[in-house]
């Protein structure tokens, strides 16, 4: 990325953190703005020996928050009415073990996505820090980032164009050959700055008509490089056409420019948003029905699955080698792109969040250390089956894991402090206002 590509996205950036402080208020008014879980990601070191000093005296500190809290008698009622639900479903539970063994999740794409009122996860959601803090799912972001972009043409007509071709058309191979296209009209005057015959593209031209001008930005960014359509007489008939003109550019630099930033293929990213849900022991035990958002393939082709999964049983009843297995899973984990990662915590609530199935499984371990209410102190994640994930699988996908299109991971603190917690008696995990996310499902 260029240097005044960088400026560009830094100016927005800035601005739209201005925008998103809202209101200013005096020194000495008191403010009533949330202040959400931080964004910031301490590191998790795995303690495999006797706690260090800052571990110890992080624990410490915990307790004192902990022990504080039950001795203050305003303590938050509502936070005590969820655990004491929590506790009597765990309860219920124990007593109905048989009959309330954990259901399959499902991984068929649903006919209705709102036939539950406990599905917890209704499709995959977004954030875009350049434009705003909202959440939303891909197809609302591609019209707001259109007309993002859009409104930004006056201002900065060249490197904006470059990031509508980049960012507004969705289909990468045709946004492929028509960089291709335009980066070879601006080498060629780049190259032959006198040569006229390079300065004029004609709009009946097939390569221009089928390559350049369907996609969004194209003609805004030929206007940013100096050229403007005229009608002009070719072989004796008026056609339409794009002539260049160096009076249009502040210099020659400009073409060099905008073919760098064409060449660099940045565009406007999305980040996947998390979508916090904490759930009961009851609502975890629910049917887990993954919307279509979660699928690599469209209805038809998961319609198509579902009928060759009789070849599929044929084939488990024929001996096999683990290579054709292993090939076999590969192709299951395919389907997907996202994957829904639940951390069951020994309270019995339920902390849910949405991953890409290609995200390290380091981003879990964030994920867990932003919403615990201790955090800084170490952990460890379980498998089902009781499988501990070790250190080097932080750097593994979460497809290579297997942990995809969904999971229960079981948290333990980590045995260095583990005994110090079971003491003191204290049974708290996430963030009360994490907690707090419960009540909305």
């Amino acid at each position: 990325m260029t240097d005044k590509i960088k400026k560009f996205f830094a100016k927005k950036k800035a601005d739209a953190k201005f925008k998103l402080a809202g209101p200013g208020h005096r020194l000495n008014e008191s403010s009533t703005t949330i202040v959400g879980p931080s964004k910031q990601k301490p590191a998790y070191t795995p303690q495999r020996s006797g706690p260090s000093d800052a571990t110890r005296q992080a624990a410490d500190a915990a307790l004192a928050r902990f022990n504080s809290q039950s001795k203050n008698p305003a303590f938050n009622t509502s936070l005590a009415a969820i655990q004491a639900q929590v506790r009597r479903e765990l309860e219920a539970e124990k007593k109905n073990m048989a009959n309330l063994e954990p259901e399959t999740h499902s991984t068929t794409a649903p006919a209705d996505v709102e036939a539950s009122p406990y599905l917890a996860v209704k499709g995959v959601y977004f954030r875009c820090p350049l434009i705003s803090e909202e959440v939303l799912n891909k197809e609302e972001w591609k019209i707001k980032i259109k007309e993002f972009l859009f409104d930004q043409l006056e201002e900065e007509r060249g490197l904006t164009a470059c990031l509508i071709i980049q960012s507004c058309n969705y289909n990468r191979t045709k946004v492929k050959d028509c960089v291709d296209v335009l980066c070879r009209y601006l080498d060629n005057i780049i190259a032959n700055p006198t040569e006229t015959k390079f300065h004029k593209i004609r709009c009946s031209n097939p390569t221009f008509r089928d390559k350049v001008l369907p996609i969004l930005g194209a003609t805004d960014l030929l206007l940013a490089a100096g050229f403007q359509q005229q009608v002009l007489d070719h072989n004796g008939t008026e056609e339409e056409f794009w002539v260049f003109n160096d009076q249009n550019i502040e210099n020659p630099q400009v073409l060099e420019l905008l073919r760098e930033a064409l060449k660099s293929e940045d565009r406007v990213e999305l980040e996947l948003d998390r979508n916090i849900q904490v759930l009961s022991p009851a609502q975890a035990a629910q049917r887990l029905d993954l919307p279509q958002d979660f699928y690599t393939l469209s209805p038809e082709e998961l319609k198509k699955e579902q009928q060759l999964r009789t070849e599929a049983m044929e084939k488990q009843m024929q001996l096999r080698t683990k290579a054709m297995r292993e090939k076999d899973e590969m192709r299951e984990l395919r389907k997907y792109k996202f994957a829904i990662i639940r951390i069951r915590f020994p309270d019995g609530l339920y902390l849910q969040g949405t991953f890409s199935v290609y995200e390290k499984f380091s981003e879990i371990l964030d994920f867990v250390q932003d919403n615990l209410e201790h955090a800084g102190l170490p952990f460890i994640l379980l498998a089902p089956t009781g499988h501990k994930f070790e250190e080097s699988d932080s750097e593994s996908s979460l497809a290579q894991l297997k942990l995809v299109p969904a999971a229960i991971l079981n948290f333990q603190w980590d045995s260095s402090i583990a005994d110090e917690f079971a003491r003191s008696g204290n049974t708290s995990y996430l963030k009360p206002e994490v907690m707090l996310l419960i009540q909305q499902l």
